[in-house]
C-alpha cells in the first residue's frame, strides 16, 4: 500500500457520482483511513429522497472518526458535505450504536478494511439493523464475506449476540480483528464443487408458517431437497422481521441470496426474488456473486492485487470503483467474458 504524508492535497469527492448513495462516503473514509489521505466529500447521498447524513451514515463517520484518529468537519443529521483527516490507524476496543435499524453491518464495512492493517487486535460491538433489507444480513457478512478477507492474512471473527430487524432494530454483534503485517492477493476464478446447499427462513415475533411458505417455495423454485430447509424462531428479537437466506456452498466461496419480509407483500414473493437472485448466479456459473463483489473491492484495493470473476457489475460497484481510484494509484480491469460474467483484475499500475 502508497503511504502518504499529511501535507498530501485535499481529494474532493462528488457525492453524487454514480448510484450517489452512502457507499461512496464510506469507501471514501475507510480509504482515506487506511491511506492517511484527507477528503472532502459534497453532495453527500444527493440520489435519495432524504439527501445527507442519515443516523447510520453519521455513526459510520464516528466510527471513522474514532479509528482514524481525524478531525472532521460536518459530521451531523442532515450534513450534505463532509470534511474528513485521518492522523493515524487506531486499534482499541469500540462499541458503536446506530441507535436506530439502521445497518450496523455497513458501519463495519466502514472501518474493517483499515483496522486490517493497524498495528494491534481490534475488538467492536456493533449495535442496530443486523438483518434489514438495504445492506448485506449478518449472515452474508460471517459466511460469505470475512471468509475472503481471511484468506488474505489477518483473522476476522463475529458473533450475533441479537437479531435487529427493520424497523425496531435492537441487533448487536461482536468483531474480533486480528491484523497482518500486509495484505496477500486473492484468485477466485472458480466456484469448485458444491459442498452444501442450504435454506433458512428467520422469523421474529410472526407465525412460523412465514417461514414455511417461504422455504416451501425456495426449495421448489430451485428443485433443492426437502433436508435442505429449516425456520428459526427468533424469540429475542426487539420487534417482528422476516429474512429468507439461501446459500450455495461451494469448495472456494460462499454465495448468499436474500429475501426480507416486508408489510403487505406475500411470503412467497420474499423467497420468490430471493431465488431469482440464486438462479442468475448459478447461471453465471461465476464464483463471486453482485453483493460480494462489491465488497471485496475495497479490501483488495489495498491488498497485493487480484482477480476474481464475478456475476454482471451493478451501478453500485461501479461507483465504488471510481471512489477507489480517487485515493490509490492502482489499475481496476474489468473485462466482459460473456453473458452477465465478468472478470475484474486489481494491481498495482
Amino acid at each position: 500500500m502508497q503511504a502518504y504524508s499529511r501535507i498530501d492535497k485535499m481529494i474532493t469527492i462528488d457525492g453524487s457520482i454514480g448510484e450517489g448513495g452512502g457507499q461512496v462516503l464510506r469507501t471514501a473514509l475507510a480509504l482515506s483511513i487506511a491511506t492517511g489521505r484527507p477528503f472532502r466529500v459534497e453532495n453527500i447521498r444527493s440520489k435519495r429522497p432524504k439527501p445527507g447524513l442519515l443516523r447510520q451514515h453519521l455513526t459510520a463517520v464516528q466510527a471513522a472518526t474514532a479509528v482514524g484518529d481525524a478531525q472532521v468537519e460536518g459530521d451531523a443529521i442532515g450534513s450534505t458535505t463532509l470534511t474528513f483527516e485521518p492522523r493515524a490507524i487506531r486499534s482499541g476496543n469500540y462499541r458503536f450504536a446506530v441507535g436506530t435499524a439502521g445497518s450496523a453491518t455497513l458501519v463495519l464495512q466502514t472501518v474493517l478494511p483499515p483496522l486490517l492493517l493497524a498495528s494491534g487486535e481490534s475488538t467492536l460491538v456493533l449495535e442496530g439493523g443486523t438483518h434489514n433489507p438495504w445492506a448485506p444480513p449478518f449472515n452474508f457478512l460471517q459466511r460469505a464475506f470475512l471468509p475472503l478477507v481471511n484468506r488474505l492474512g489477518p483473522t476476522v471473527e463475529t458473533t450475533l449476540k441479537r437479531a435487529g430487524f427493520y424497523p425496531a432494530g435492537g441487533g448487536a454483534f461482536a468483531v474480533t480483528v486480528r491484523p497482518a503485517k500486509a495484505l496477500g492477493g486473492l484468485e477466485l476464478v472458480n466456484r469448485g464443487d458444491v459442498v452444501a446447499r442450504r435454506v433458512t427462513a428467520i422469523v421474529a415475533n410472526l407465525p412460523r408458517h412465514i417461514g414455511e411458505r417461504e422455504v416451501r417455495v425456495a426449495l421448489g423454485g430451485l428443485n433443492w431437497a426437502p433436508e435442505c430447509g429449516s425456520v428459526v424462531n427468533v424469540d429475542d428479537a426487539a420487534g417482528p422481521g422476516n429474512v429468507v437466506l439461501i446459500e450455495l456452498h461451494s469448495e472456494h466461496v460462499t454465495e448468499i441470496a436474500t429475501g426480507f419480509g416486508e408489510v403487505g407483500v406475500a411470503a412467497e414473493a420474499v423467497a420468490g426474488q430471493a431465488v431469482k437472485d440464486m438462479r442468475r448466479y448459478i447461471a453465471t456459473a461465476a464464483p463471486v456473486g453482485i453483493h460480494l463483489a462489491d465488497q471485496l473491492l475495497t479490501v483488495l484495493a489495498l491488498s497485493d492485487g487480484g482477480v476474481f470473476r464475478t456475476v454482471g457489475l451493478s451501478r453500485h460497484t461501479l461507483t465504488n470503483i471510481e471512489v477507489i481510484r480517487h485515493f490509490l494509484d492502482i489499475r481496476i480491469a474489468v473485462v466482459e467474458e460473456g453473458r452477465d460474467v465478468v472478470r475484474v483484475e486489481i494491481g498495482r499500475s
